[in-house]
């Protein structure tokens, strides 16, 4: 278990490949850990530096009470890469952890070269629709949500293939400290980086799962048209998880970009 204090608290992040490798940094989403990446990071395994983490109030990671703002998360990535001594990573961001991925292009711009934003946007959802969840979730706890949130994380394919896996992922986001869900939910909630991510101009892959039900194609696709030369590809029959569910079609893609772009 690898901790490291960062911006007041103290992260949980995985740090493997060697040294010289080129670096990529995964942001995971709301209620989940960095074990959502571990099948990427598999495939990846021997041509990169892969860092992972657990976002703040997620996974291992120190849970601080709510509410936190976007700021907070970005700041801490930031220190967290900073602690790392890197710069110019490829970051890799899932839905929050896409609005930091933003969030770090738009005020640390030395700490990445590039950008990859999985199923994402610069605004996610309504503030009454967030201020609905949170105080479903502040009654009856996260496991009042779970079903819902699941449908919308995997295809019906997924979870009626594998239900043994399912149960797996449903206890990662039961087990998610509520402070932290809340904390989170509260951040993602007040953030809209549509004219602050307009204005950025460097490599960037938009990916999407074709069954998301959190973030739509139709969203993400319209974040990635902010971006000038983004490219958008959808991942068939995925849900909100792409990561989890078609490891392999994220893997071409980003590989793809990575390539296309000259990044290594």
């Amino acid at each position: 278990m690898d901790m490291i204090r960062a911006n007041g608290l103290a992260l949980h992040y995985a740090d493997t490949g060697e040294a010289d490798l080129p670096v990529i940094v995964f942001s995971n989403s709301l209620g989940t850990d960095f074990r959502s990446w571990d099948r990427v990071a598999a495939r990846l395994s021997g041509q990169f530096r892969l860092v992972r983490y657990d976002t703040r109030g997620h996974g291992l990671s120190d849970a601080p009470d709510a509410p936190y703002a976007m700021s907070d998360h970005i700041d801490d990535l930031s220190s967290l890469l900073d602690g790392l001594k890197l710069k110019s990573v490829i970051l890799v961001g899932l839905s929050v952890g896409g609005q930091i991925a933003q969030g770090i292009a738009i005020h640390r711009p030395d700490l990445v070269r590039a950008l990859v934003l999985c199923d994402t946007a610069a605004k996610i959802g309504t503030a009454d629709m967030w201020q609905g969840r949170m105080e479903a979730i502040d009654k009856g706890g996260i496991e009042a949500l779970a079903d819902p949130i699941l449908e919308r994380w995997f295809s019906d394919a997924f979870r009626c293939s594998r239900p043994e896996e399912l149960v797996g992922w449903r206890a990662m986001l039961t087990r998610t400290p509520k402070q932290g869900y809340l904390g989170t939910c509260a951040a993602i909630r007040d953030t809209d980086f549509t004219e602050q991510t307009a204005q950025l101009s460097l490599p960037t892959l938009c990916l999407c799962g074709t069954n998301d039900g959190a973030t739509t194609p139709e969203l993400v696709q319209a974040t990635a048209n902010l971006i000038t030369g983004s490219r958008y590809v959808q991942i068939e029959g995925a849900g909100h998880l792409p990561c989890i569910e078609c490891p392999d079609a994220l893997v071409t893609a980003l590989t793809d970009f990575i390539q296309e772009n000259k990044l290594v």
